[in-house]
């Protein structure tokens, strides 16, 4: 049997089926795709010559999937922290990113971003910013998997003059990359606060028409919620039931604040949650009642949000935020275990993303999308539990190879395509350009 690589592992995670772990067990890869799983023992006899990769100190998983970020914020990473949400964005973020943000400037955030979530075992995100086509330049050339969100307001901005612009530019991409196999475009509406009814419907009509998703922000504080109550007299998810924007295809990013209406309404239409931990923590956004909603069979992924808020794009700390604070919330520690966290980031990503027929997990036809995570450190000793190890421990910074299409993106901590030194330089010089205009500015 012809295959073209060979991954011997002393700990496998294939997370389909559920809370199983593999021990010694080898992964045959051909064409990009999963061609084999079976016991090593049987795999060095049935692949006798094939070369081969030992990973026998490592666990190894689907690659994870950052379901909700802004990539080219990373250049934004630190700036403006330890501040209130709309003091942030109103008065921080949105004056920064209209003296700065460009092609350019998207290219290289989203470089360094993809770099970080490499190097952290992600092989697949999702996007929403300005100048997605730097962002899709940036994806391609890297190797990554990614839904890119164009985003849409009712207001102008550096990428265009209003939702007309914006849906035109975004539909002209979604052209683009109709055949790509490793991008995808989708509608990003940014908020119900910075959208109107109008341009909702006609962001519904043209979803439906392409079976493309929505990914928005959503009751991603009180304060959202209770101003939209005062001036409408309708919470944001039943404004958005009522213009017809909640569908299996709906992707609700933050969902801190909600009743028990709110969740029947996102269980009643198939809607995916995305749960940002560590930015809704910092931001003091709000806690996603993570437990509650997976009880009521809502799927729940996770994303880092931007560097901005976070300060990275590391998605197994993460996890480990995830998983403690879902304890917390519930007031039940058997809330979010370490295997149901894992499915969080791989393959309730994969679902929530319309991606999980072809990556997620760890099976026999699917994309060869894979992080092995090395355990040969005194963090990760003794190895009680492959999952809890992962989910628990500092595993981000242990991740030694990634895979992408069966195309090696990290090899022994090393990207393969991104010139890393080059790319700290770039980063650099525009943290210099930018610090030095805001102390020009203060001094005035």
């Amino acid at each position: 049997t012809m295959i073209d690589v060979l991954l011997h592992c002393r700990y496998l995670i294939p997370v389909i089926p559920e809370n199983c772990v593999l021990e010694n067990h080898s992964m045959a890869i051909t064409n990009g795709a999963i061609a084999d799983l079976l016991p090593r023992h049987e795999a060095e006899k049935k692949y006798a010559g094939v070369a081969a990769v030992e990973l026998d100190q490592h666990i190894v998983l689907p690659g994870l999937i950052n379901a909700h970020g802004h990539a080219a914020m990373s250049l934004l990473r630190g700036y403006a922290n330890d501040l209130a949400l709309m003091d942030w964005l109103n008065n921080h973020i949105w004056p920064t990113e209209a003296k700065w943000v460009s092609d350019t400037f998207v290219f290289d955030g989203a470089q360094l971003a993809i770099g970080e979530m490499i190097k952290s075992g992600t092989t697949c995100f999702s996007d929403m910013y300005f100048f997605p086509e730097a962002t899709a330049r940036a994806a391609s050339e890297s190797g990554m998997r990614c839904q890119l969100t164009f985003p849409i307001f009712s207001f102008p901005s550096n990428w265009g003059s209003g939702p007309q612009e914006y849906l035109e530019k975004g539909l002209a991409l979604h052209d683009q990359y109709r055949g790509s196999e490793r991008i995808k475009i989708a509608f990003g509406p940014h908020a119900p606060y910075t959208i109107d009814d109008d341009s909702l419907k006609k962001i519904v009509m043209l979803a439906d028409e392409l079976d493309a998703n929505i990914q928005i922000h959503l009751h991603e504080t009180a304060f959202e919620v209770e101003s939209a109550v005062q001036e409408t007299g309708e919470r944001p998810v039943e404004r958005l039931r009522r213009l017809g924007a909640l569908s299996p295809r709906t992707q609700c990013v933050h969902m801190t604040a909600l009743n028990d209406d709110d969740i029947h309404t996102i269980r009643e239409h198939g809607c995916h949650v995305i749960h940002c931990p560590e930015s809704n923590l910092k931001l003091a956004s709000g806690f996603c009642p993570v437990d509650m909603l997976q009880k009521n069979g809502i799927n729940v992924a996770i994303g880092t949000d931007g560097a901005a808020s976070n300060d990275d794009l590391d998605l197994f700390a993460e996890l480990r935020t995830a998983a403690l604070l879902a304890k917390a919330v519930a007031n039940d520690a058997t809330a979010l275990a370490a295997h149901a966290a894992l499915r969080m980031a791989t393959i309730n990503g994969a679902r929530a993303l319309g991606m999980d027929n072809i990556i997620g997990s760890l099976e026999i036809g699917k994309q060869a999308d894979i992080a092995a995570v090395r355990i040969d450190t005194l963090c990760a000793q003794p190895m009680h539990d492959p999952a809890s190890s992962l989910v628990y421990t500092s595993s981000g910074a242990r991740v030694s190879d990634v895979w992408v299409s069966g195309k090696r993106l990290l090899n022994n901590r090393e990207l393969t395509t991104l010139d890393e030194r080059e790319l700290i330089q770039r980063t650099q010089q525009w943290s210099e350009k930018i610090q030095s205009a805001s102390t020009k500015e203060t001094t005035r």
